[in-house]
């Protein structure tokens, strides 16, 4: 009989842009007894998980819970839920993750426009405006944080647009909640997905999302209504579209995150306690303190990258404050680098996509990866492996760089 070895991944430092190092607290709470999806000591935990959900999203909303499945089940459970068949759907693009909406819109049925910006910048507010008045779409889905390109792309003033048109603003915010402020309720974001395994520093596997009352009444109008049973907001004028997904049929996950507890399928038990471990650790830091950490980080590295004569990649005054896009020197071979840095010193980061596939290196410094210890090993390891690959930085410049900026920083968290 074969036998297979124990299982023992290697550990690692990750600085990728996602997924990132899993706090050890999380992991703990990934090792916890199992409880029934029916016992009420379960139902308290998906009560308080939705409680500081609302608080992560900064959302008075009445719907903030997990979506099991990785990321993507977020954006498709709102996608399918809202969009009809023939539905005119804009969505701006100025990345890899721009097109996955456009693509998941497209298999819903929807009318897809589209408006592109060049990779390593983002939209005007005046070019998206301008993009709703002449297409006139009901619905805008567009990506908060770029990782692709590292880009952050301001949503508040398109959010109070959509609003005023009567428009449905959805928004892919996977790289960004628990890292970056998103403001929901202040931007007027009537859907808006999360991730677990970025800035919460969760393994991959639920989608925490949140949506208002805007969408509600649109889910429960496609409802597909059963013999004899007419749900709250539900009218018998006009043609009822229902929604073609059973897993990620929102109107249905609606009645088993309420009161009601109505079957729809069997909870993913590990994954809550580990998602309401992230959000406790989240909170307990307190959203304002979390993000003044990694915009510290954020400084450190890219002082620490330029000292060794490195370019960063694209517009700054957009740049994300969790992801640090690097171009690749000339006549350096960047997949080398990459797999010599995680040879030697068990770091990753991450290459890219598309037309910057080759041409940049992207750093993460999410969640639990982000932190003084990983930035300085990071650049010291790029330090050690650049010149092996023909580029040839000072020796000890990088690291230097970047202590100075945590002595300024000193008072802040790290």
């Amino acid at each position: 009989m074969k036998k297979y070895a124990d299982l023992s991944p290697s550990p690692r430092i990750i600085m990728t842009p996602g997924p990132v190092e899993v706090d050890p607290r999380v992991s703990r709470a990934l090792s916890y007894p199992m409880l029934g999806q029916f016992d009420p000591e379960f139902t308290s935990l998906m009560n308080e998980t939705m409680e500081m959900l609302r608080d992560l999203f900064r959302t008075a909303n009445r719907w903030a819970f997990p979506v099991d499945g990785t990321s993507r089940s977020g954006i498709e459970a709102v996608l399918t839920g809202l969009i009809e068949p023939g539905e005119r759907v804009l969505v701006p693009i100025y990345g890899r993750f721009g097109y996955l909406l456009a693509e998941i819109a497209e298999r819903c049925g929807a009318e897809v426009v589209t408006i592109e910006k060049e990779w390593g910048s983002v939209f005007s507010t005046e070019e998206v405006i301008a993009a709703i008045d002449r297409e006139k779409p009901s619905i805008v889905a567009i990506v908060h944080g770029e990782t692709s390109t590292g880009r952050l792309q301001p949503l508040a003033e398109i959010g109070h647009a959509c609003r005023e048109r009567d428009l449905l603003l959805v928004v892919d915010a996977v790289a960004t909640i628990g890292g970056l402020p998103v403001e929901t309720d202040e931007w007027k974001l009537d859907a808006v997905i999360g991730g677990t395994q970025k800035c919460l520093s969760v393994p991959s596997g639920m989608s925490p999302l949140t949506y208002n009352e805007r969408v509600e009444a649109r889910l429960l109008k496609r409802k597909r209504i059963e013999r004899g049973i007419r749900p709250e907001g539900y009218s018998d004028s006009g043609e009822v579209s229902f929604i073609r997904s059973n897993y990620l049929d929102l109107a249905q996950l609606q009645d088993y995150w309420s009161p009601l507890r109505l079957n729809h399928h069997t909870e993913a038990t590990a994954m809550l306690y580990g998602l309401r471990e992230g959000l406790r650790l989240a909170l307990e830091e307190g959203l304002e303190e979390r993000f003044a950490r990694h915009r510290l980080n954020e400084r450190a590295l890219m002082a620490g990258l330029e000292a060794m004569g490195l370019n960063l990649y694209g517009d700054p005054a957009c740049k994300m404050t969790v992801v640090t896009c690097v171009a690749i020197p000339n006549g350096v071979d960047g997949e080398a680098v990459r797999s010599q840095l995680l040879a030697d010193f068990g770091i990753e980061i991450a290459s890219s996509f598309g037309p910057l596939k080759g041409r940049i290196w992207r750093i993460g410094t999410m969640g639990y990866s982000c932190r003084k210890s990983n930035v300085l090993l990071t650049l010291a390891a790029l330090e050690a492996v650049l010149p092996l690959r023909g580029y040839h930085p000072v020796a000890g410049r990088s690291v230097q760089a970047a202590l100075a900026v945590y002595r300024e920083g000193a008072g802040q968290d790290e």
